[in-house]
């Protein structure tokens, strides 16, 4: 099974996330270059974290032009296993792979921290690894990262069962405590109605190495070789 990475101007999660597969699983991952029109035949997807074009417009805005993008919306289309972290969630949206936008903190401060997450679905390709309602504990680092959309869509969402992420509350904190950005409903990461593409804030490919911290990142990518290698 291989992963492919897509590297744009600006990407500094590419690195990590080429290691998580390989580290935490064992398995084969490249590098996509955005301005490549060839995904090389990889299974799955990764659009990293960073700073794509210098976040120039809005994040995620430009490097949603970026040529390799029309090959990965063809390969979500097709069914295709997309996994967007962080920077690469805001691209995701950007190039309508997933609903919603993500804007600046509502904090207008740049974050850096772990963070608790709390699983909503584990029916998903993504998250078959974990427990239901299970708490884990991944870093974030953005300065946009509050998921915003209209009551429309929240509620299609909900309904839906695409919310497989939240900020994880504590009823001994205040909101900007466990909700680092102010994202609508507490949403850390969605799948679109397809459940092929994820997109998530947190970055679980920097929790893979149990010496470095918790490794409750390692269950994701797991899900995604158990769904995928078959």
């Amino acid at each position: 099974m291989t992963f492919g990475i897509v590297t744009f101007p600006g990407s500094n999660g590419d690195y990590d996330a080429l290691r998580a597969p390989i580290e935490a699983l064992g398995e084969h991952a490249i590098y996509l270059w955005h301005k490549d029109h060839d995904l090389q035949n990889v299974d799955v997807v990764i659009l990293p974290g960073g700073f794509s074009y210098g976040d120039y417009l809005r994040a995620g805005a430009i490097a949603r032009f970026s040529p390799i993008m029309r090959e990965v919306v063809a390969h979500a289309e097709r069914g295709g296993p997309v996994v967007a972290f962080c920077n690469g969630f805001q691209i995701a949206c950007e190039a309508g792979l997933l609903p919603g936008a993500l804007l600046r903190n509502a904090s207008l401060k740049f974050v850096c921290a772990p963070i608790s997450l709390r699983v909503e679905r584990t029916d998903t390709l993504f998250t078959s690894g974990y427990e239901q309602g299970q708490i884990i504990t991944l870093p974030i680092a953005h300065g946009d990262g509050r998921y915003s959309a209209d009551d429309a869509t929240l509620e299609r969402l909900e309904g839906d069962g695409q919310i497989v992420f939240r900020y994880a509350p504590d009823p001994l904190q205040a909101a900007e405590a466990y909700n680092p950005n102010g994202s609508m409903r507490d949403i850390a990461g969605i799948v679109n109605a397809q459940g092929n593409v994820l997109g998530m804030m947190p970055h679980p490919e920097r929790a893979v190495d149990p010496l470095l911290g918790p490794a409750d990142g390692v269950a994701l990518f797991e899900s995604i070789l158990n769904h995928v290698a078959v």
